[in-house]
This record gives C-alpha cells, structure tokens and sequence, in this order.
C-alpha cells in the first residue's frame, strides 16, 4: 500500500466553494475529502490543513464563530494537523477617486505547506503526496521534492473550477475536485467534543 499524505490549502479551498456558491458544502470532513481521493491500493497516513483566523469586519463576528466552530469540528478528527498563517492589515486605494480602506492579506499558508511537504519528503512520511490548492506559488515547492525524490508522486487536487497550468506541470499528476467528491465528504449535522459540547453545523452553511 502506498502511504498518501494530504495537505490541504484552506483559503483556497474555501474561496473556490464560495465562488461557485458552494456554501452548502463548507462543513467539509477533511478526512473523508482525502479518503475520497485516494485509489484502491493507497492508504491514508494523515491531513495537513493550512489556515488563517479570520479578522471581524465592522464588528461583525459572524465569520469569526462559524470559522471557530469549523475549526473545533476538526479538532475531532483523527491524525488532521491544522497549521495556522495570519491576517496582515493591508491599505488599499482608489485610484480614480483617491479613497482609501483596510483590508487583510493572508500570510503564511504557501510557506507553510512547502516546509510540510519537504520535511515530510525528507523524513519518508509519504509515497504520495495529495496537495489540494490551485496556488501557482506552490509549484517550487513540488518541483524541489520532485526533483530530490523522483520515485515520489504529487498529485494537485485543484479545487472546484480552479486551475494553475503550472502548478499541473509541476505535478505527477492532477485533477480538479469534482462536486460529488464534495457533497460526499460532508461532517455529521451535530459532533459531540469529548467535553460533550455539541458543535453544530452553522445555518448559513445548510
């Protein structure tokens, strides 16, 4: 069996969902999503999920809940290593009317997923690596582990209507997640923690 190890780029992920208004399908079990991904002869050694905090706008905190709420969910599942980047605060300005306003910039999850996946390389952790992200900054990183390891494969799973043409020549092989794969990787509607607090998938996601 061939050790597969996924390493899942959040944002990414998240902004594809939402792009094609996917919000139904944002309680997605990372887990399964990989599993789900695998073939017959592979088996699952572990999840590596990259992400930011969000950062309340105007005080609403509603992402804010739903995200932890998210994260808490996944906190759950066995052998998911979250890995966190940060918000950088951003002035963007007009240049037709000369306004300006803040915004926030995620740092950190590409530099991230590059370290994982190298010293994953380096250690034998894997035999293939499954790396779901259309990020054309990722294409060094897999390149370099390609090149050190070439009896390795990497696999982009690029997410729904995504696609780098270098990150795809860069890769073993690719595929985009279709929606299937999707809807069949959701979390149960309710997850008891081992507290017996019981996390609730949020309604704007139903």
């Amino acid at each position: 069996m061939q050790k597969v190890i996924a390493y899942i780029d959040g944002f990414n992920l998240y902004y594809a969902l939402r792009t094609i208004g996917w919000r139904r399908y944002y309680w997605l079990d990372l887990r399964r999503l990989s599993e789900n991904l695998l073939r017959p002869s592979q088996r699952l050694e572990g999840v590596h999920y990259f992400t930011s905090r969000v950062v309340p706008k105007g005080g609403d905190t509603g992402k804010m809940v739903r995200q932890t709420a998210y994260l808490e969910a996944l906190e759950n599942i066995q052998d998911l290593h979250i890995h966190h980047g940060y918000h950088l605060p951003k002035k963007m300005e007009c240049f037709q009317c000369g306004g300006s306003w803040l915004t926030y910039e995620e740092k950190m999850t590409d530099v991230n997923i590059a370290v994982q996946l190298l010293c994953d390389a380096y250690e034998g952790a894997f035999d293939v690596a499954i790396v779901v992200s259309a990020d054309s900054d990722l294409t060094r990183p897999v390149t370099a582990v390609l090149e050190r390891f070439p009896e390795k494969q990497i696999v982009v799973a690029f997410p729904p209507n995504r696609v780098s043409k270098q990150l795809r020549a860069a890769a073993t092989a690719s595929l985009v997640i279709g929606r299937k794969r999707i809807s069949d990787s959701q979390l149960p509607d309710e997850i008891a923690k081992p507290d017996g607090y019981v996390l609730r998938r949020p309604e704007r996601w139903r």
